[in-house]
């Protein structure tokens, strides 16, 4: 009897602890499968995935997403389970059976596609994909497409997207509800048209180098009797690569008036995690709308990728925003917001401060374990037990959590695709110190059997600590590597100063270019330019560490500007509060 209920108060205790983390971080930490391609992880073996899709399905949340030989679900949209599954006939052979999938809702039935061309791909379909419950649609959907999307509008008709090409629009048609079969032929959805919105542009500073750009990755959104059909631009291992959006009247845009909202819906291109397009749009069980999309890596092969999930929504004129400012910082869960924000006022508080290591593999310092740069890491020697980093802070601080990313280094050859059977595992102990000598614990996962490449950690009381301390125990393969240890909290000094000064030229020879500059500011290590097409819609947001200007090259060439800046310190932010107009003479009547 007494076992009994030190059980039950165990298992109280242990629910009470899940249930108070109010806060996730990204890029989300779900257990990443390696690249399944040998010929794909030639410079290194490597987590990747991308392209997701989250649908709202019974109250729950499912994400697919590339290559990943299974998907996921959640209650919560903090804690997901992974379900194996190969999407995958006896006749079929293939790396990526789910590649960029479709996934949709028809009635009470969830059904799955991945990109392919080929006849012989199957639909599948379930009413219980959490038990992994799944049977043949169409034994071959013959239509096939690349980059799939599905979309059920509120009178029951199905449709279907796609499209991944530089030389081509994405595509829509009409599916039969009882035959799945296309009714009628494929027409055009969008094309790209970078010679007027510079975000389009190809290559990693927008400077149309190599390819003309992308477009792929559709999906669609019905709200107030619109249609905001979303692509994904310009390419997928770019820091600029995102999700813009069209707005229309029908499900289907040819012959109609349609409306290209001049700015991304989704883009990151600073920061830590950067990137943030091919994905999908869903909504909580409160009804509030959610943005899922790719962090482009891209370090160990161009298609070294993770996934994020930003808060979204529409705005009272119906335009539709994604809010990725402080993208990569702690961001309220569904439901969890004590007071409505989208995030915590929670600070990093360690940036490109002093750290220690245990020791140190080759040219992999441990200055690349704290520079907000998820492409460059510190790796130790070894993964041995008892390998560590030590991060200072400055100053005793306010510690709310910490994110661990972990870093793919000397990587087992054997790892590729989806690794099973419980081998696949971290553990860690984490510990705070305020003069660096006695320490205490924060989490202790000596004992932890999950894969949590991504680990975040909210600490249900928060701790006064100069000195965070991270000891490794085990490592799943490869070295012991951290490509972030971040630290958010509130420093006990002033936030930083406002910019004085902040200008923003563009030319008539590329209105979609613009350089930006400000007076620095000695106290902030990084700043948030804000930007949109009216002074009340500043949507967009480019996070810059170190520097006073920025040449940016994604502009609508025929619309004015308005930008704002903030800076950012380990102790909190400061808005300036002018907003400034940018235009050339020739838009100077709008």
């Amino acid at each position: 009897m007494q076992k009994d209920i030190l059980l039950i108060a165990f298992v109280v205790m242990a629910s009470v602890g899940r249930t108070q983390q109010k806060t996730y971080c990204n890029p989300i930490n779900i257990d990443y499968g390696y690249a399944p391609a040998p010929n794909f992880s030639e410079w290194g073996r490597h987590r990747a995935t991308a392209d997701p899709v989250i649908v709202n399905y019974k109250g729950d949340y499912y994400l697919f997403s590339t290559n990943q030989w299974g998907y996921w679900y959640s209650s919560d949209m903090l804690n997901w389970n992974f379900v194996s599954k190969k999407f995958l006939r006896p006749w079929n052979i293939s790396y990526d059976e789910l590649c960029a999938p479709a996934v949709g809702i028809v009635g009470d039935t969830m059904i799955v596609f991945g990109s392919t061309y080929t006849r012989n791909f199957t639909l599948w379909m379930s009413t219980n994909p959490k038990a992994n419950e799944w049977k043949p649609l169409i034994d071959s959907f013959d239509i096939g497409g690349w980059d799939p999307a599905f979309f059920t509008d509120d009178d029951g008709r199905l449709y279907m997207y796609n499209g991944s090409s530089n030389s081509y629009p994405v595509f829509g048609v009409e599916l039969g509800r009882k035959t799945f079969q296309p009714m009628g032929t494929r027409m055009p959805m969008y094309g790209l048209q970078d010679w007027r919105y510079g975000w389009q542009r190809f290559g990693e500073n927008m400077d149309n180098t190599f390819l003309d750009p992308f477009i792929e990755g559709s999906w669609m959104t019905k709200h107030n009797g619109k249609y905001y059909f979303q692509y994904g631009a310009p390419g997928t291992e770019f820091s600029g690569y995102a999700d813009g959006v069209v707005v229309g009247t029908k499900p289907l845009f040819i012959g109609t008036d349609v409306k290209p909202q001049s700015d991304p819906l989704s883009m990151k291109p600073g920061g830590f995690a950067r990137g943030a397009g091919h994905g999908s749009t869903f909504t909580d069980n409160n009804s509030n709308y959610w943005h899922t999309s790719t962090i482009m890596l891209s370090v160990k092969n161009n298609f070294e990728r993770r996934i994020g999930i930003w808060p979204a929504g529409f705005d009272k004129d119906d335009v539709m925003w994604c809010n990725a400012s402080f993208g990569d910082y702690p961001t309220y869960l569904p439901g969890r917001s004590p007071d409505g924000k989208l995030r915590p006022e929670w600070n990093l508080l360690n940036y490109k401060k002093p750290v220690q290591v245990s020791s140190v593999y080759g040219s992999y310092n441990s200055g690349y374990a704290n520079d907000e740069s998820m492409k460059t890491y510190w790796s130790a020697a070894t993964a041995n037990k008892g390998e560590w980093i030590q991060t200072d802070l400055g100053a005793v601080s306010t510690v709310n959590a910490v994110q661990v990313n972990y870093a793919d280094q000397d990587v087992d050859s054997l790892h590729l695709g989806k690794i099973s059977g419980g081998a696949q595992y971290h553990q860690y102990k984490l510990l705070y110190s305020e003069d660096g000598k006695k320490w205490k614990l924060i989490a202790d996962k000596s004992d932890n059997k999950t894969d949590v490449p991504h680990e975040y950690v909210e600490l249900a009381t928060p701790v006064q600590a100069r000195y965070i301390r991270l000891e490794n125990i085990h490592m799943p393969t490869g070295k012991f590597a951290i490509s972030g240890l971040r630290v958010f909290g509130n420093g006990n000094g002033p936030k930083p100063d406002s910019v004085k000064q902040f200008m923003v030229l563009r030319t008539e020879k590329d209105p979609r270019s613009a350089w930006i500059k400000w007076t620095p500011v000695d106290n902030a290590y990084a700043y948030n330019i804000y930007y949109g097409t009216k002074p009340d819609k500043l949507y967009n947001c480019i996070m810059v560490h170190d520097v006073n200007e920025y040449w940016f090259k994604g502009l609508d060439k025929e619309k004015v500007y308005y930008f704002q800046i903030e800076t950012v310190n380990e102790n909190g932010c400061t808005n300036n509060k002018q907003i400034v107009r940018s235009s050339v003479p020739a838009l100077e009547n709008q």
